[in-house]
């Protein structure tokens, strides 16, 4: 049975062609193709359509394979919320640009294509902060459940984007005498040409600048820290509070007493301090709970989603 698992992002798309042998998937070829975005959003259907069309094409390719001889697929984007109406939509685009019928594709958020891939036959929770955070688990009987990241607007708590958003707000309390003046409000306004509160003020509300404007200021919030700081330090510390509420909700509701853990995304992987601080808060809250290494990354979770389509139910 041949099967494509996608895994798509805002900046690429990449996709792997798997053959199932005796329960085994054996990679064939792989590929990448453009990023994708909110279907909602202007272009949306078609930045899905074009992302899926050419890393497939790109994976077929390389595996010296045609479409004709697909038979299930799975693609894990963000924002797809699980058992939303914009799922079945999301769903119903990848049968339709992959001509597969309705039953043998599925969209869903790419959270759970990590945690599948990470966990495909076990239970654990992964954990992910990145421009955005969101946590997911299952138990050993397939049961799931998420907690968090409901966007960058509402509940971004745990993320790059907390981190930097907290800083600029930090950097307006040292401007107007709140907070005494540190090299940190000069870097901030720097990378975001500014020299003024009131410029800040502009900036922010700027077409375009949203989430991802402010999770590029992390890292400099996070370095402040590592000076000595400590009102940057109180900021890491919340947001890895955050996260470690969000992992004991999970762990609670899947009765999940010694989870194991996967991380994911770059607050956690490329800033280290960070990282100590989220150790520090989980072992608080879950105490019980183990990191460990993913079994696969979130394309393998995608071919095992894509592999249950074809499973008797």
């Amino acid at each position: 049975m041949l099967i494509a698992g996608f895994d798509a992002g805002q900046t690429g798309t990449r996709c792997r062609i798997s053959r199932s042998e005796a329960g085994q998937l054996r990679t064939l070829g792989t590929g990448e193709g453009p990023g994708v975005c909110h279907l909602d959003a202007e272009q949306g259907e078609q930045r899905f359509r074009a992302a899926v069309h050419n890393s497939l094409s790109a994976a077929l390719v390389s595996a010296g394979l045609t479409r004709d001889h697909l038979q299930a697929a799975a693609i894990g984007a963000s924002g797809i919320e699980q058992g939303s109406k914009l799922q079945k939509r999301a769903s119903a685009l990848l049968a339709e640009e992959l001509g597969l019928p309705q039953t043998h594709a599925v969209a869903t958020g790419d959270e759970r294509t990590a945690l599948r891939g990470a966990f495909p036959d076990r239970a654990g929770i992964v954990l992910i902060s990145g421009t955005g955070m969101i946590c997911v688990g299952r138990d050993s009987c397939g049961r799931e459940h998420r907690s968090a990241g409901w966007g960058w607007l509402l509940d971004g708590s745990g993320s790059a984007f907390d981190i930097g958003h907290q800083g600029l707000q930090l950097s307006l309390r040292m401007a107007d005498g709140r907070l005494a003046d540190h090299p940190l409000r000069q870097q901030l306004w720097q990378e975001l040409g500014c020299d003024s509160s009131a410029a800040i003020k502009a900036c922010v509300v700027k077409p375009g600048f949203g989430a991802a404007a402010f999770a590029a200021l992390a890292p400099m919030v996070a370095m402040a820290a590592a000076e000595g700081l400590q009102p940057a330090q109180q900021i890491l510390d919340h947001s890895a509070a955050s996260l470690a509420e969000a992992l004991k909700a999970v762990a609670t509701a899947l009765n999940l007493d010694q989870p194991h853990v996967v991380g994911h995304g770059g607050a956690l992987t490329h800033l280290p301090l960070f990282q100590r601080a989220v150790n520090k808060a989980v072992e608080q809250a879950v105490p019980q709970a183990a990191w460990c290494e993913p079994d696969g990354d979130a394309c393998d979770g995608a071919l095992q989603l894509a592999l249950d389509r074809l499973r008797p139910h």
